[in-house]
Formats: structure tokens, sequence, C-alpha cells
């Protein structure tokens, strides 16, 4: 009894300051964003005026933040499911087939995930420029009398080049930690597929994906997550949110509003809105990848 009630004792006090942190650090800031939302607030004098839910009403009719919305959506969505099938794909090639250069080839789509957004950024102006563009060039080659395109300059083409630029970066993440799970599963049950008559593509549905799931639905819900603040970092350093606004996502016009326009009320009503469309997805994420844990 006296053990019992000492270990719990222990566990309170080392859980307590822990506790503290995250109360002062998360949790009163994101209580200090929903009161703050709810004022306007003027600049640098710093002079506050309630105005309720004036805001949120505000955002509704704000046409910046409707297609900032469309473009997150978008990022997050797509860029997600191409991200992963990806990912999934070249980890269980790399981890079920044997060639020449198999480890070169996981080098080479690592290496994008340890460079920064700003060098990331800097590879992609060059990849896609309009003049001197990796992208442009060849396609001169092919057709010399081709026009150059505007990937960034382009209303209609700069999400998906970012889309691009954000897969190139995250794939070979997430493709070593499906790599790392794989590696794991026992030989004998693909043996047993083989002598069942299964073939590769059978044996993938039917033993990899599976026994892979927890890490893949793990890995989602933090992609999804992760992905809102990525995309803010390659966009702010890559087009700045232009042209004329085409590439904002809800977080760069949080900032914009907040920092370049010194409206804190509203930028951090956009704040709000970020924090509740984040933990909607993320809890509609857990729900539709739930399944039962399949013991090996």
């Amino acid at each position: 009894m006296k053990n019992s009630k000492n270990r719990s004792r222990f566990i309170f006090f080392g859980l307590l300051p822990a506790f503290i942190l995250y109360l002062l650090f998360m949790v009163y800031p994101t209580f200090n964003v929903f009161k703050e939302s709810l004022f306007k607030t003027g600049g640098l004098s710093g002079n506050k005026t309630f105005v309720g839910l004036d805001n949120f009403k505000i955002l509704v009719k704000d046409p910046n933040f409707v297609r900032a919305s469309q473009n997150t959506i978008f990022l997050i969505v797509i860029v997600t499911i191409v991200t992963m099938v990806m990912a999934i794909v070249f980890a269980s090639i790399l981890t079920r087939e044997s060639f020449k250069g198999q480890n070169v080839f996981r080098i080479i789509f690592y290496i994008p995930n340890i460079l920064s957004i700003a060098v990331i950024a800097s590879i992609f102006a060059v990849v896609y420029g309009m003049d001197e563009g990796l992208i442009n060039g060849l396609l001169r080659l092919i057709n010399p009398g081709s026009e150059n395109i505007s990937f960034l300059g382009d209303r209609l083409k700069v999400v998906y080049s970012i889309g691009f630029a954000m897969i190139w970066q995250a794939i070979g993440y997430y493709m070593v930690m499906y790599m790392s799970t794989m590696s794991q599963i026992p030989e004998h049950l693909y043996e047993a597929g083989k002598l069942d008559g299964a073939s590769r593509i059978r044996q993938f549905f039917d033993i990899t994906l599976p026994l892979t799931w927890q890490t893949i639905r793990t890995t989602l819900t933090f992609y999804v997550i992760s992905n809102i603040n990525i995309a803010f970092q390659i966009i702010k350093a890559l087009t700045g949110g232009g042209p004329d606004g085409a590439s904002l996502t809800l977080l760069n016009y949080q900032y914009e509003q907040a920092y370049t326009n010194s409206a804190f009320g509203y930028g951090l009503a956009i704040g709000v809105v970020v924090f509740l469309f984040s933990f909607i997805l993320s809890a509609i994420v857990h729900r539709l990848t739930k399944r039962d844990l399949i013991q090996y």
C-alpha cells in the first residue's frame, strides 16, 4: 500500500512540470488566440475594440479568405494523397525487391527531407524559371519553337507547382518510416503467399498494406497537420503568396493580415479557423482510417 502511494506520488510530481509547461505554452496561448480574435486591434498602438464575432462574419465574405481556404484544402488533400501513395509504393519496392543501386535510391529519395525550406525554394525557383529554368529548357530542347511556361507567375499553375515541390520534399521521410515497418514483416508470410499463388501485387494488398496500416494511419494524421505549416513556409519563400494572392493559404493570409496589415484581431480570427480546421480534419482522418490491429 505504501509503495503504491509512493509510486503515485512519484508519477504525479514527475508529470507536474511537464503539465505546467503545457498549460503555459499550449493551453494559455490557444485560449488567448480565441479571446483576441473577438477584438479589433489597431496596429502598433495596441488599441483594442471588442467586436464579438464580426471578424468571423467578415471572413465569410472575404474573397481572399475563400481563395486561401480553397488552396489550403487542395494542398492538404491532393498533396497528402499523392505523397502517401508514392511513399508507400516506393517503400514497398525498395524493401521487397532487390536490384542494383538500391541503397543509392534510398539516399536520393531522402535527401530533400534534410534540406531547409529556403534551399528547396531556391531549387524550384531555378526549376520553374521562365528563361533559364530547367523545365522550360527541356521543353525548348524537345520543341525549339515552344513558348516559355510561367509556372510561378500563372494564377492557374502556381498552386500545382507548389504542390509538386511539397511532394518532392516529403516523400523520402515517409518512405523511410514505411520501410522501417515493412522490414519487420515476417518473411514466412510472403512465402505462404507465394505457395498460395499470390502475385507481388496481391501480396502487397493482402500482406504489406494491412500490416503497415497502423504506421500509415499515424503518419497520415501527422502529415495532414504538418502539411499546413510546410505549405506556408514554401509559399513564403517561393512566391510570397503571388501572383496577386493566387497561392495564398490560410496561414499565409493570416500572416499577411496580422504582420503586414497589422490587423491582429482579424489575423487571429483566421488562426482560430486554422486551428478548428486542423482539429476537425485530424478527427476525420483518425476516424476514417480506424481498423482493427493485426498481430503477427
